[in-house]
């Protein structure tokens, strides 16, 4: 088969589309032959050899991926070669088969497409577990989501709208922030023109957020901590913008405010198994009454994996970007 392979790390044109042996499901895992995966941060970080991949998994990029079931490995049952699915992985989503553990696996949800499937594992995971698993946002409370235009922001916001809550997010241009709007965001705040803790407080009367999706780090710190409501939560999910910050302990307590920090790739296999086990009681059934949708900006053949990269380390792009197999119906 072919796979996006590093040779060597560096920018976009250190992707280097190869041919690499098939891989083999062991026990308790799935062969999927890959119709389309997506590009994630993590991807990016990987390809600069910031991040890589845990131990034991594939050494080609990519976190999820669509298609259709290949082969089953030993002690794998409730799956049909044939099966279209979609899948959280470790890695090896950018390649035209990827082995995904059999609790990692999804039937592709009602009025989704197999190729659009492929922008849903990463992002439903992530926020379901960080938003809801984790800083139990409940119906009524307000969440401000951080890059609201991005992959994780526009499944945060359909998300939150579905349950019942008020929806804050940042974006860096009128025209993200417009999509943002689209999809049910209540408050829209220009982080390069205006200040999201001012413009927050004003938009609730001085509360502030009881939730904050965020996926920059260090460089929010302080900000998110002043711009949290009185027993609020912040989740950070992001380094974006540096990993050391000052925190200032004094108005957490005064806020008797709350701080989690988690990453999704690193997690063990029944970790992630119990999110995807939510995700599929929880979130696909929103999915299936269309209330919450896959947003894909464009799709880009695999082999051009580099070109979809710097689309997204430009932040040109609403949502997902696809990566396109050239044995995906269409590519």
């Amino acid at each position: 088969m072919h796979a996006i392979t590093i040779p060597e790390p560096g920018g976009p044109e250190a992707l280097v589309w190869d041919e690499v042996p098939d891989p083999v499901p062991g026990e308790g895992e799935v062969l999927v032959e890959v119709v389309a995966s997506a590009v994630n941060r993590a991807d990016i970080l990987q390809r600069q050899g910031f991040y890589d991949p845990p131990p034991g998994a594939s050494p080609h990029p990519g976190l999820e991926c669509s298609g259709r079931v290949a082969a089953l490995g030993p002690g794998v049952s409730g799956w049909t070669v044939g099966d279209e699915v979609c899948g959280l992985l470790s890695g090896g989503g950018y390649a035209e088969k990827a082995v995904v553990p059999a609790g990692q696996l999804l039937s592709v949800p009602e009025g989704v497409g197999l190729r659009q499937a492929a922008a849903l594992p990463e992002v439903t995971c992530t926020v379901w577990s960080n938003v809801f698993m984790v800083a139990h946002l409940r119906p009524g409370e307000t969440l401000l989501v951080h890059g609201g235009s991005s992959g994780i922001g526009t499944m945060a916001i359909q998300l939150a709208k579905a349950v019942g809550a008020k929806v804050a997010v940042t974006a860096g241009t009128k025209e993200k922030l417009d999509h943002c709007a689209e999809l049910g965001a209540d408050i829209l705040i220009n982080y390069r023109e205006q200040d999201f803790v001012d413009e927050l407080k004003a938009a609730t009367g001085g509360a502030g957020a009881d939730v904050i999706l965020d996926n920059m780090g260090a460089k929010y710190l302080d900000r998110n901590i002043r711009g949290l409501a009185v027993n609020g939560r912040l989740a950070i999910i992001g380094m974006q913008g540096g990993a050391k910050g000052e925190l200032n302990i004094g108005a957490l307590l005064a806020k008797r405010a709350a701080i989690s920090a988690t990453s999704l790739r690193a997690r063990p296999p029944g970790e992630k198994a119990a999110i995807v086990a939510a995700v599929r009681e929880h979130v696909w059934p929103l999915i299936a009454a269309g209330h919450v949708r896959p947003v894909v900006d464009r799709e880009v053949p695999m082999s051009d994996a580099a070109a979809a990269h710097r689309v997204v380390e430009d932040s040109g792009h609403v949502g997902k970007v696809l990566l396109v197999t050239p044995s995906s119906p269409g590519a």
